[in-house]
């Protein structure tokens, strides 16, 4: 599946998610879908746990 064809069908369940059930339903569909999307990314590798967990490093910080 593309890109295109999975933000089609991702915005076709917050559309129903809205409709039927409310603003609340909408953010909790958007919330899982956005923690689906990071739990497939660490499946695929392409995200690792230190991306959210690492520090700073004191060379990086802009003044």
């Amino acid at each position: 599946m593309n890109m295109a064809v999975v933000g089609m069908v991702a915005g076709i369940a917050l559309g129903f998610a809205g409709y039927f059930g409310g603003f609340g339903a909408f953010l909790l569909v958007a919330a899982l879908g956005a923690i689906g999307f990071i739990v497939g990314r660490f499946l695929e590798g392409d995200l690792e746990p230190g991306d959210f967990f690492r520090s700073r490093e004191r060379g990086d910080r802009r003044r």
